[in-house]
C-alpha cells in the first residue's frame, strides 16, 4: 500500500511485549491465567451483589458497573493478543485495530467517571447520612450511570473518526500489544496535530477533571470525620472508603505511570510492558481489594459459593 491512500486494505503488526519466541510460552500462559482470573473475580462480585439483597445499595451498584467494565476492558485487550501469540501471527487488520482501538478508549473513560461517581457517593453517605436515601435514589443512581456510559460512548469516536482520515505507510509495525492511540499516531505519514490536540484535551477533561472531583469528595470527607467525637464512628467511615481510596490510587497510578513512562523512556517497549498494569493487571486487582477489605462482600461471597456447592 502507498503512503496517503486511506481507502486500501492493509494490516497493523502488533510487536507485543516480546519478539524473544522463548519467552512467549510464558507471556501467553502468564496472560491466560491474568484473563481468567479477572474475568472469573468480577464475575464473582457481580452475582454476590445482585444475589444478596443485603447489597442492592448505591455502593454496590455502582461497584457491579466497575466490575461490569472491567471484564469487558480485559476482554477488549488480552484474548486477541492470545490469539496473536497462539498463531504466532502478529498482524490485524485496520479495522479490527480501530474497534480495539475504540473499546479500549471507552471502558477507561467509564472506569474514570464510575470511580467519581462512587466517590460522590461515599461523600453523600459520610457527610449527609440522614439524607443518603433521599439523594441516592434508584432513579438518580441509574441516571448517573447512564451519564458514565453516555460520554463515554460519544467522545471515543471523536477519535475514531480523526483517526480513520490518517494516512498510514508501509511496515506499519505497532510495538504494543494492542492498538493503542498514541502508537498508532506514530506510524501515520500525514499530520497528527489534530489528533493529539483532541488526545490532551479529552485526557484533561475526561481524566483530570473526574480526578480533581474525587479529591474534592474526599477533602470534605476527611473533614466530616475530623469531627467525629466517636472513635468506632471513624473506623466505620474509613472502612467503607479504604477499597475505594485503593482502587482509585491503583487506577490513577498506573494511568499515571504509563503516561511518563512513555514520555520519558525512549523505547516504545517499555512503554508497553509499562501498560500491562493498566490494562491488565489493575482489572485483576480490584476484585480483591473490594472483597478482602469488606465484610459484607466476603460474606455475600461466602454465601453465594456455598450455594453453587450446595447445587453440584
Amino acid at each position: 500500500m502507498e503512503a496517503g491512500n486511506k481507502t486500501g486494505i492493509f494490516e497493523f503488526i502488533l510487536l507485543g511485549l516480546s519478539e524473544d519466541p522463548q519467552l512467549h510460552p510464558f507471556i501467553f500462559g502468564l496472560f491466560l491465567c491474568i484473563y481468567l482470573v479477572t474475568v472469573l473475580g468480577n464475575l464473582l462480585i457481580i452475582l454476590a451483589i445482585s444475589s444478596d439483597p443485603h447489597l442492592h445499595t448505591p455502593m454496590y451498584f455502582f461497584l457491579s458497573n466497575l466490575s461490569l467494565v472491567d471484564i469487558c476492558f480485559t476482554t477488549t485487550i488480552v484474548p486477541k493478543m492470545l490469539v496473536n501469540i497462539h498463531t504466532e501471527n502478529k498482524a490485524t487488520s485496520y479495522m479490527n485495530c480501530l474497534i480495539q482501538l475504540y473499546f479500549s478508549m471507552v471502558f477507561p473513560i467509564v472506569d474514570s467517571l464510575l470511580l467519581t461517581v462512587m466517590a460522590y457517593d461515599r461523600f453523600v453517605a459520610i457527610c449527609h447520612p440522614l439524607h443518603y436515601t433521599v439523594i441516592m435514589n434508584p432513579q438518580l443512581c441509574g441516571l448517573l450511570v447512564f451519564i458514565t456510559w453516555f460520554i463515554s460512548v460519544i467522545t471515543s469516536p471523536l477519535h475514531i473518526s480523526l483517526t480513520m482520515h490518517l494516512s498510514f505507510c508501509r511496515d506499519l509495525e505497532i510495538p504494543h500489544f494492542f492498538c493503542e492511540l498514541t502508537q498508532i499516531l506514530k506510524v501515520a505519514c500525514s499530520d497528527t496535530f489534530l489528533n493529539t490536540t483532541l488526545l490532551y484535551f479529552m485526557t484533561g477533561v475526561l481524566g483530570v477533571f473526574p480526578f480533581s472531583g474525587i479529591l474534592f469528595s474526599y477533602s470534605r470527607i476527611a473533614s466530616s470525620i475530623r469531627k467525629m467525637s466517636s472513635l468506632g464512628g471513624k473506623q466505620k467511615a474509613f472502612s467503607t472508603c479504604g477499597s475505594h481510596l485503593s482502587v482509585v490510587s491503583l487506577f490513577y497510578g498506573t494511568a499515571v505511570g504509563v503516561y511518563f513512562t512513555s514520555a520519558v523512556t525512549p523505547s516504545s517497549q517499555k512503554a508497553s510492558v509499562a501498560s500491562v498494569m493498566y490494562t491488565v493487571v489493575t482489572p485483576m486487582l480490584n476484585p480483591f481489594i473490594y472483597s478482602l477489605r469488606n465484610n459484607d462482600m466476603k460474606g455475600a461471597l461466602g454465601r453465594l459459593l456455598s450455594r453453587a456447592a450446595s447445587c453440584l
